[in-house]
C-alpha cells in the first residue's frame, strides 16, 4: 500500500515538474517575459491587446503567437471586451511556480533563506 501511494506522488511531482517545466517555457522569450512583466504592471485591470502592442512595439502576428503560448500553459487570462481581449497576468498561476521553487531552495535543502525572498520581493 505504502509503495502504491509513492508511485502515486512520484507521478504527481512528474506531472507537477512537466506542468512547471512548460510554465517557464513558455516564458523563456524576452518578449513573453516582457510581456508578463507588462500584465503584472498592470495587474489587476490588465491590458488589451493593441496596449500591450503599442507598448511592446511587437507585431499583431507575433503578439499573438506569444499571448496564446501564454494563455495555453495558464499564465494569462484573456477575456473579450466588445471587439477587444483583454489580457492579465494569471496570478494564482505565478505564485504556484514560485512556491514550487520555494519549498526546494527555502525548505527543503535551506540554500535560501525566506526573508531574503522576502526582501527580492519589496
Amino acid at each position: 500500500m505504502l509503495q502504491a501511494q509513492a508511485k502515486s506522488q512520484a507521478k504527481t511531482t512528474a506531472e507537477q515538474i512537466a506542468k512547471y517545466a512548460d510554465m517557464f517555457s513558455a516564458m523563456g522569450t524576452e518578449a513573453r517575459l516582457r510581456i508578463m512583466q507588462l500584465l503584472l504592471s498592470a495587474h489587476p485591470q490588465g491590458m488589451v491587446v493593441g496596449e500591450i502592442q503599442e507598448e511592446l512595439d511587437i507585431p499583431s502576428s507575433t503578439l499573438s503567437h506569444h499571448l496564446d503560448k501564454l494563455r495555453n500553459e495558464g499564465l494569462v487570462q484573456v477575456c473579450r471586451e466588445s471587439t477587444f481581449l483583454r489580457y492579465t497576468a494569471n496570478t494564482d498561476a505565478l505564485q504556484e511556480i514560485l512556491q514550487f521553487l520555494y519549498s526546494e531552495c527555502c525548505t527543503r535543502n535551506k540554500a535560501l533563506k525566506p526573508q531574503d525572498i522576502i526582501q527580492i520581493c519589496r
